[in-house]
């Protein structure tokens, strides 16, 4: 319940859904709803499953409407992953996800296109 006995409509609840396609050994990784520090063990959970297997992943972010410094972390994890081993690439950043990504200087780390 909200303020004065009103139910909330779920507008702060964290929900995030993640799909991952595989074509060869390239991997895409498509994130739709909230990024934070209640579902970045999700999108970490499914990375985990491919990530030994992915020469280039991508990440879909067409449909995330919201990062935290935890799903930052997730997906700073999985760059550092693929160093060396090959290519990780961001695909439908929205301007405020960039913006996100330029004021922590995240821009100059992920290969945005």
């Amino acid at each position: 319940m909200g303020f004065f006995g009103k139910k909330n409509k779920g507008s702060t609840e964290s929900k995030l859904k993640v799909s991952v396609n595989k074509d060869g050994d390239t991997y895409t990784v498509l994130v739709d709803g909230r990024l934070d520090t209640l579902t970045s063990p999700q999108l970490d959970e499914e990375i985990n499953k491919i990530i030994e297997g992915a020469k280039k992943l991508i990440f879909d972010l067409d449909k995330l409407a919201y990062i935290s410094s935890a799903g930052l972390r997730v997906l700073l994890g999985a760059a550092q992953q693929m160093d060396g081993k090959g290519e990780m690439v961001l695909i439908h950043v929205s301007e405020a996800i960039r913006e996100i990504f330029d004021v922590t200087g995240f821009i100059q780390i992920f290969n945005i296109e």
